[in-house]
């Protein structure tokens, strides 16, 4: 996967009043998550954990999810 393919997985971004931050995860890739003082640093944070977790699954040889390009649809 290119790593502009970063931009393709869906990113949840909100802010948690419990650790005064806003948190980034990324869904389609488990445990992806990261947090910034502002959007911004989320955002750059989490696109970091997400390449490191795409590298680290591909040393392993683990299966890389393809990005879905759909909302998840939350109720």
């Amino acid at each position: 996967m290119k790593r502009a393919g970063i931009m393709k997985y869906e990113i949840i971004l909100y802010w948690s009043g419990e650790d005064n931050v806003f948190v980034a995860e990324i869904p389609e890739l488990p445990g992806c998550m990261a947090h910034g003082d502002t959007e911004e640093k989320a955002l750059k944070s989490v696109k970091e954990a997400a390449r490191l977790w795409i590298d680290v699954a591909k040393e392993f040889g683990d299966p890389v999810p393809q990005p879905k390009g759909k909302r998840l649809m939350l109720a």
